[in-house]
Formats: structure tokens, C-alpha cells, sequence
């Protein structure tokens, strides 16, 4: 448990300094592109900025998988470090806008999350709750693990939990790929020829979050969550 502990400090500790090196990041793109303030629609960048944006994110995603698979004895811990190391970026990114340049101006602000492999987008409450409960996620499970020695996540569980994961990641990006399913674009998402998509991006405004289906994800989540600590906790009084 005294490594345990010290694991998870640590991986906070890396965690705390890529959510601010990632706000960094993002400060310094916001003063080029948005000097009176980030807000939707978007302005035009560059496609070899925009490409080494998506590369960017790609190397921090690489990142936190790499240091919590390091930091893990296992799989199960290997997963559990990087739901901690991911949402203690994330939580930390945010604090880390808030603080230098006031920004969101409330939970309900609309922010681009990510762009893999298309964008995600949704109010800022949003990641900040899935991070929330992916530290939750990731703690349980690691003191269980650490608890009893045959630990195990059952199917449905894992299956809960990535259904969660999945309707989730719908949520964030049901209103931007609406829009391109109803102009017959989604298609070409991923081909060379772009410019109409780009077009419909610079003129987009977000303006429908599907909280049905991030709720739904949520409960998904913690349902699995109950239904192995039930487990083991029964396990303990027998």
C-alpha cells in the first residue's frame, strides 16, 4: 500500500506538470489566434499549424499511456494510472486557463476537447465531470487490486465500462458529426480533399450537447464501479 500510495503521487505530480505545460501550450496559440479571446466560430489556422496541433496531441496521449504503463505492474494498473494521469491533465489544464487567462468564463462555455479523430466539442463541465469520475474509476480500482490479491473486473463490468467510455465520446462529438451526416460529409472526414469540411468548421457554432447520452455514459460507469466493490466488500464479510 506505502508503494501503491507513492505511485499515485507520483503519476499526480507528472500529471499536474503536463496539464500545465499542455496550458502553456494553448495560452501561447490563443494570443496568436485569439487575442481578443478564444470563442466559436473558429479562425482560420494554417493546415501545417493544425497538423502539428493533432501531432501534439497525439505525443501527450503517448505520454500519459507511457508513464502509467511504466508506473503499473500489470494491465489493470497499467489502464488505471493512465484514467488518473489523464484526468488530473485534464482538470489541471483547465484550472491552469482559468487562472492566467480567465478563461472559461463559466462551466457551460463551449471548448474544443480534442481532434482525434475528428473534433470533439461540448461545455467545459463536461470533461471536468469525466475526469472527476475516471479518477474515481481509476483509484477504486486500484486499491482493490492492491487490497485482494485476486482482483478481477468481470465482463460485464469491463463491458459497462466501455459502453460508458463510448456513449461519452459520442456525446462530444454528436453535434459536429450531425452536421456533417446531414450534408452528406462525414465520408470525407478522412480523405485529402477537405476544404469543404473546413469551410462548415470556420462557420460552425456549437449549440446542442447531447447530455442524454453523457448521463446515460455516467451511469454505465459508476454502475460498474458499485457492482465490483459490492462484490468485494461482500467478499470481506463472508
Amino acid at each position: 500500500m506505502k508503494t501503491l500510495k507513492k505511485n499515485i503521487l507520483l503519476i499526480i505530480i507528472f500529471s499536474i506538470a503536463m496539464g500545465l505545460l499542455e496550458t502553456i501550450v494553448v495560452v501561447y496559440l490563443r494570443k496568436i489566434y485569439y487575442p481578443e479571446g478564444f470563442k466559436f466560430p473558429l479562425v482560420i489556422i494554417p493546415s501545417a499549424i493544425l497538423q502539428v496541433e493533432i501531432m501534439r496531441e497525439f505525443c501527450t496521449l503517448v505520454m500519459l499511456i507511457s508513464i502509467a504503463f511504466i508506473t503499473g505492474k500489470n494491465k489493470l494498473q497499467g489502464f488505471s494510472y493512465f484514467l488518473l494521469s489523464f484526468a488530473v491533465w485534464d482538470i489541471v489544464y483547465y484550472i491552469g486557463l482559468k487562472l492566467i487567462l480567465n478563461w472559461p468564463d463559466s462551466f457551460l462555455t463551449w471548448d474544443i476537447l480534442f481532434l482525434i479523430p475528428i473534433p470533439w466539442i461540448g461545455p467545459v463541465v463536461a470533461p471536468f465531470i469525466s475526469s472527476l469520475s475516471m479518477i474515481i474509476l481509476s483509484l477504486s480500482l486500484l486499491f482493490f487490486r492492491e487490497r485482494f490479491d485476486n482482483f478481477k473486473i468481470k465482463l460485464i463490468e469491463w463491458l459497462l465500462i466501455y459502453l460508458g467510455a463510448v456513449l461519452i465520446f459520442i456525446s462530444f462529438i454528436w453535434d459536429y458529426t450531425s452536421i456533417l451526416i446531414s450534408r452528406n460529409l462525414f465520408s470525407k472526414i478522412f480523405s485529402f480533399n477537405q476544404v469543404e469540411i473546413q469551410n462548415i468548421t470556420l462557420n460552425y457554432m456549437p449549440s446542442n450537447y447531447n447530455w442524454t447520452l453523457f448521463i446515460l455514459g455516467l451511469i454505465s460507469i459508476y454502475l460498474s464501479i458499485l457492482l465490483f466493490i459490492k462484490r468485494y466488500l461482500y467478499l470481506t464479510k463472508s
